[in-house]
């Protein structure tokens, strides 16, 4: 018969787990929990990335699809590796960056200083409003042989591209972001006896910037995008030439390394944009967090 006084004594025998832990350190669980829910959100992030490798790679192996021209993803990676290898890749990439980032960087140059004045002054607004609507319905490349025959087939007309087609997300962007800052902001800051360029300084382009932004985050896919098309028509290297190049000589694994090395340089644009915003936009509070 078991004598029930000694029954807690066996039950409590299990607490020493939770005392092993305390005695790892008081940080240790934490560190773990950080770790796991890192690991958790990456996954989560990935899993559509790696359904998409997975269907890549098995379509073509299963026979749903012809593999001549939709090789498995394997022997993308491998034809990929190969480019990069040899040098050609980062001949390519090279090219594409420099047009792309010297037509995005005269965008932002231009189409921001432009953007707040037409969004501040009204008289400007009103005054170039029909002009602006005219070439904003306008695609860049519907003016692609435009800018070959003006500029020919040099970097001068791609960069020209590029710098078009960046310029209307930034420019509408900018307007409305100076357009949409709170009136009550204004009105308090010109009662503290804020200047003009005070008042642009801490209010209206602080309040901006989060549209502005935006508008900066989509030229920047507009800057890859347009330029690949750019680089089809003339060029000699770039990521355009090489899709083109491959896809005329059937090598169809090379075209598609092209077509996700364009991916991988969106994305990564794109976070590199998204980390500059949140450096100029410290002041904004994460609605969303928690």
């Amino acid at each position: 018969m078991v004598d029930i006084a000694e029954r807690p004594t066996r039950l409590a025998a299990p607490a020493a787990v939770p005392d092993a832990v305390a005695a790892a350190g008081p940080g240790a669980g934490g560190l773990a929990g950080r770790l796991l829910g890192v690991g958790g959100k990456a996954l989560h992030r990935s899993v559509a990335i790696l359904a998409l490798a997975a269907i890549w790679e098995g379509a073509p192996r299963l026979g749903l699809v012809d593999r001549v021209f939709l090789p498995p993803l394997s022997e993308v990676l491998v034809a990929w590796w190969e480019l990069l290898r040899s040098g050609q890749l980062a001949e390519h990439v090279g090219a594409s960056l420099t047009r792309s980032l010297a037509g995005l960087g005269l965008a932002v140059l231009t189409a921001i200083p432009l953007g707040l004045l037409i969004g501040w002054y009204r008289p400007l607004a009103e005054l170039l409003s029909p002009l602006l609507e005219v070439f904003r319905n306008t695609a860049a490349l519907a003016l692609l042989p435009v800018f070959v025959l003006i500029l020919g087939l040099g970097e001068t007309s791609k960069i020209a591209l590029v710098l078009y087609a960046c310029s209307w997300p930034i420019l509408l962007n900018t307007i409305a972001g100076v357009k949409g800052v709170d009136p009550l902001l204004i009105r308090s800051a010109r009662s503290m006896g804020l200047n003009h360029l005070r008042l642009f300084q801490k209010v209206i382009l602080p309040a901006s910037v989060p549209t502005i932004f935006t508008g900066v985050r989509l030229a920047g896919a507009y800057s890859i995008l347009v330029l690949v098309a750019a680089e089809m028509v003339g060029a000699k290297a770039g990521l355009g030439y090489l899709i083109n190049y491959a896809q005329y000589n059937f090598a169809i694994a090379d075209m598609y390394s092209g077509i996700i090395t364009i991916s991988a340089i969106g994305l990564v644009v794109n976070q590199l944009l998204v980390a500059l915003e949140r450096r100029f936009s410290t002041w904004r509070v994460d609605v969303s967090a928690g």
